[in-house]
């Protein structure tokens, strides 16, 4: 599984289009098999579902995003998981660990 954290900073960035980057962690058999730092290409309407399926993302983990935005996904069989706040870290950790928890989105669409 290829995990995207929209990341500004060290955090998980309220909004996944507007964050500074996404902190791209495949995950192998519990474990981190390789992770990366991809700049946000910039925010366009439908554009980050497709960049990001092409990058190979399963699941994107983010503060919020629009009902569009979760749509786009859904259409590409990526898993969004909203409400997620604090580090990058801490959040992967809880992934690997099968406790991460989403809650309601933050993004104000």
């Amino acid at each position: 599984m290829k995990v995207a954290f929209a990341t500004d900073g060290s955090q998980v960035a309220p909004h996944f289009g507007r964050c500074e980057c996404y902190t791209v962690a495949e995950i192998e058999g519990g474990r981190i098999a390789s992770r990366e730092v991809l700049q946000n290409p910039g925010h366009e309407p439908g554009f980050l579902p497709a960049y990001l399926a092409q990058q190979g993302v399963n699941c994107i983990v983010a503060g919020g995003m629009g009902p569009r935005a979760e749509g786009l996904f859904a259409e590409r069989e990526i898993l969004t998981i909203t409400g997620v706040t604090g580090s990058v870290e801490e959040a992967l950790g809880a992934l690997l660990r099968g406790e991460l928890k989403g809650g309601e989105s933050l993004c104000e669409h």
